[in-house]
């Protein structure tokens, strides 16, 4: 594997907490300017991944290299690479946008002329100029996460570690930091990203890692998971209850012997089918010539929380909503790195 053609690079990286076992052998590869989404259940080592990785933890077994450095020989040099967002904001409320970009600057022995500089470019890149004078406190969720992800990028790292960074926001604050990562990638940035929010990791990922009990258990593009998982489903809601087993009938007929499974509660019936238009323009057709009124008819493709589900058995939902680290003894990744 090719060291310049990835910026970020573990082999069977591993790491105990007493008797508890939080990495596993695990293996990572992120190609350089790509955004690698990192899923998995509490507990699976997402959290231990990245911190091994940013060099604020060592591993116990394995090795990692991150910009082509590796992270136990050289911990210094890897840090003057990369940029970490943790779980919460890092920024202090009390001063505005802009002092805290200036503050960062300085704290990252940026001459005063060049982290005023620095700071400017990045108030307009995620597009915080307009507030850039306002105390933090004022700001919205996704405001402040935006800020936390400039401050990430102060030195301009090739690398940008993302822990859980819309945990606690609002569809609006989450939508504004996917725009900003949108952006980060664009530019060449890669970008390793811990999320329990599947929407999110499909939205942002190029490919995702999916992780259990600190060992991997799939890699592909968001595309190449739901393929695994089976092709096309159609699916079609009835107005009334009693035209549910026509429905199932005419599904059956056009799948070809194919089970429909059906929902009675929501009058709905869906099947697999392997020529999802062929069967869908079938199905429709031959629903209308007989009179069922049909309230909805569509080809549903999976979705990743249903690939999740499949892999690990664990409710993506129910995980994010606990608001737990992967690992209580790792404590939260709320350190900032550039």
């Amino acid at each position: 594997m090719g060291s310049s053609e990835y910026s970020v690079v573990a082999e069977g990286l591993r790491k105990r907490y007493g008797d508890k076992v939080a990495l596993d052998g695990l293996d990572l590869a992120v190609r350089r300017g790509t955004v690698l989404g990192l899923l998995g259940p509490n507990g699976a080592g997402k959290t231990t991944s990245v911190r091994i990785l940013s060099t604020l933890l060592r591993a116990d077994g394995g090795r990692a290299e991150v910009a082509g450095i590796d992270v136990r020989a050289e911990p210094a040099r890897v840090r003057r690479r990369i940029g970490l967002t943790g779980q919460s904001a890092a920024v202090d409320e009390i001063l505005s946008a802009r002092q805290n970009l200036r503050m960062f600057g300085r704290l990252y022995h940026l001459d005063r002329a060049t982290a005023w500089r620095r700071a400017e470019q990045l108030l307009d890149q995620f597009s915080l100029a307009e507030a850039a004078d306002k105390q933090v406190k004022s700001f919205s969720g996704g405001m402040r996460r935006r800020l936390d992800l400039a401050a990430s990028m102060i030195l301009a790292p090739q690398v940008l570690f993302l822990d859980e960074p819309t945990t606690g926001l609002d569809p609006r604050g989450r939508s504004e930091v996917w725009d900003a990562v949108r952006s980060l990638a664009a530019g060449g940035t890669t970008v390793l990203l811990t999320t329990h929010y599947l929407d999110e990791a499909d939205k942002l990922s190029d490919r995702i890692a999916v992780v259990d009990k600190g060992r991997n258990i799939t890699e592909d593009t968001p595309a190449g998971l739901k393929r695994a998982l089976g092709g096309d489903r159609l699916e079609v809601v009835v107005s009334d209850p009693a035209e549910l087993p026509q429905a199932v009938k005419t599904m059956s007929r056009v799948t070809k012997g194919v089970g429909p499974e059906q929902d009675e509660a929501a009058l709905r019936v869906h099947t697999p089918v392997a020529d999802g238009v062929a069967a869908l323009t079938t199905v429709a057709r031959e629903l209308q010539e007989r009179g069922i009124t049909v309230l909805d008819i569509g080809l549903r493709r999976p979705t990743l929380d249903e690939v999740f589900l499949r892999l690990t058995g664990d409710d993506p939902e129910e995980a994010a909503a606990s608001g737990g680290t992967d690992e209580a003894a790792a404590g939260r990744s709320t350190e900032r790195i550039a």
